[in-house]
């Protein structure tokens, strides 16, 4: 199987309403069956972690439960809902979601991602979600046209 560049956004939530959590259970799934793209980690200290931490997660209980019982995005939601005592108070999610849509990109990490995707010349695009769904577009383009 080829690897695959995970292109749920940062942006995207399930039925529980937290953003990031789709993206986070897709990349540590493809890392599971070894089909994620190199370049990308399965758990990393960014916005997974920050989704995890939002939402009281263990990161090292969230990646083992993934890897041991390849769940289906619900089954993963309903699973981190159950960490929490089988319900998350919404300012709870508001607060993780805050978090994530407010994080902005550092001057270098914002020219390094707008001068490869050939966009954002002006570096008036900050916001770590929209920077990485554009680097995320970027490489899967470069990969399909080498």
């Amino acid at each position: 199987m080829a690897k695959m560049i995970p292109l749920i956004g940062s942006s995207e939530s399930g039925p529980l309403g937290a953003m990031h959590l789709p993206r986070l259970w897709l990349k540590v799934t493809l890392d599971n069956h070894d089909a994620l793209n190199d370049e990308y980690d399965a758990c990393g200290a960014g916005f997974d972690q920050m989704v995890l931490n939002g939402l009281g997660v263990d990161r090292d209980a969230a990646v083992d439960f993934i890897q041991s019982n390849n769940p289906t995005y619900p089954q993963f939601e309903q699973w981190v809902v159950d960490q929490n005592g089988g319900s998350i108070d919404q300012s709870v999610i508001d607060a993780s979601n805050a978090a994530i849509a407010g994080y902005n990109h550092g001057d270098d990490l914002v020219a390094s991602i707008s001068d490869a995707a050939g966009t954002n010349a002006d570096r008036a695009i900050t916001d770590a979600v929209t920077l990485n769904s554009l680097e995320d577009w970027n490489d899967l383009h470069a990969s399909l046209n080498g």
